[in-house]
């Protein structure tokens, strides 16, 4: 049998994961508790395999929760069940242990299947929370792509930015020239300057940094 602990502050939350838990021939309920201290002890006494967790309750939260069930050698696996799902709350739950994350519509029998899941050493998430993570992370790389090429960026003048600009646009030497209005040696020192200090080795990179940049404009 699957013993599982709800932790919940709403009596009709309480009231609907007993119904759906209690249908299932391999789950039973250990325990309930309706705030964070009471879960800490209710846990604790009953050492379930699962524990189903709100984030939002009154004495102490869901993710203080998390924090301090390691602290107490408990080593339940906790699936985070909120109707919230902001960026930063998923990731700070997953990053303090959580084994899994649903939100409050998730079907009856995805939360069943999710404890299921998770008590056999799997991860549980919403479709929604995968999809975030999953935006989160590649926001992320994102991120970093700017700042490391804007990083390189601002170590050219003004004028060598103008040239970056013009060869990420796929001008050769004698149209960014014309362009700029300088003479083709020029050019040809501004473009071995911009390779140096951006540490590329040819036109394609340039353009790449560009790009990450997000510049797109001649700095006059």
């Amino acid at each position: 049998m699957i013993r599982v602990v709800i932790v919940d502050d709403d009596p009709l939350v309480l009231a609907g994961l007993r119904m759906i838990l209690g249908g299932s021939n391999d789950i039973t309920i250990a325990g309930e508790a309706t705030d964070g201290h009471a879960a800490i002890s209710t846990i604790a006494r009953e050492k379930p395999d699962v524990v189903l967790l709100d984030i939002r309750m009154p004495r102490m939260d869901g993710i203080s929760v998390l924090r301090r069930l390691p602290e107490r050698g408990i080593s339940a696996r906790v699936i985070v069940l909120t109707t919230f799902d902001t960026d930063e709350l998923i990731l700070t739950a997953l990053k303090q242990g959580a084994a899994g994350y649903l939100l409050k519509d998730t079907s009856p029998g995805d939360i069943v299947n999710a404890v299921r899941r998770v008590a056999a050493g799997e991860p549980a998430l919403s479709p929604t929370v995968t999809t975030q993570l999953i935006a989160a992370a590649t926001k992320s790389t994102d991120d970093s792509r700017r700042r490391a090429a804007r990083h390189l960026i601002a170590r050219l003048t003004d004028r060598e930015r103008d040239v970056a600009i013009a060869v990420s646009q796929g001008l050769t030497n004698p149209e960014i020239a014309q362009t700029l209005h300088m003479g083709i040696a020029t050019v040809k020192t501004h473009v071995g300057s911009v390779f140096a200090k951006l540490e590329v080795t040819n036109r394609v990179q340039v353009a790449r940094y560009v790009h990450d940049a997000g510049i797109s404009a001649p700095s006059g």
